[in-house]
């Protein structure tokens, strides 16, 4: 799935997502999306993550973006928060039940 082609209605000039999409499946795949950011196999500080986050979007709500990783299951992190991570299987569209 090309997630740039599904999203390019959401995406600007720069392929930065400008808005968190209200319809559940978009959500998903801006999910999918900034998880494509990360690597497998690094941990991330919390700085870390909020820049990466920064640079993939212009809507400026870094917090909902990083919950919503670690609450749909593609971002791990440590209680305290000190640490992220790239789950090792990412969840796929079909995991979530879609309207």
């Amino acid at each position: 799935m090309d997630l740039k082609s599904e999203l390019r209605n959401y995406l600007d000039d720069e392929g930065r997502l400008k808005l968190y999409p209200s319809k559940k499946k978009y959500k998903i795949l801006s999910l999918m999306f900034f998880a494509s950011k990360f690597e497998k196999g690094v941990s991330y500080t919390e700085k870390e993550v909020n820049e990466i986050l920064d640079k993939a979007h212009t809507f400026n709500d870094r917090c909902l973006i990083r919950r919503e990783l670690f609450n749909k299951g593609f971002l791990g992190r440590l209680d305290d928060c000190s640490k992220y991570w790239l789950e090792e299987k990412q969840p796929e569209l079909n995991d979530f039940k879609l309207d």
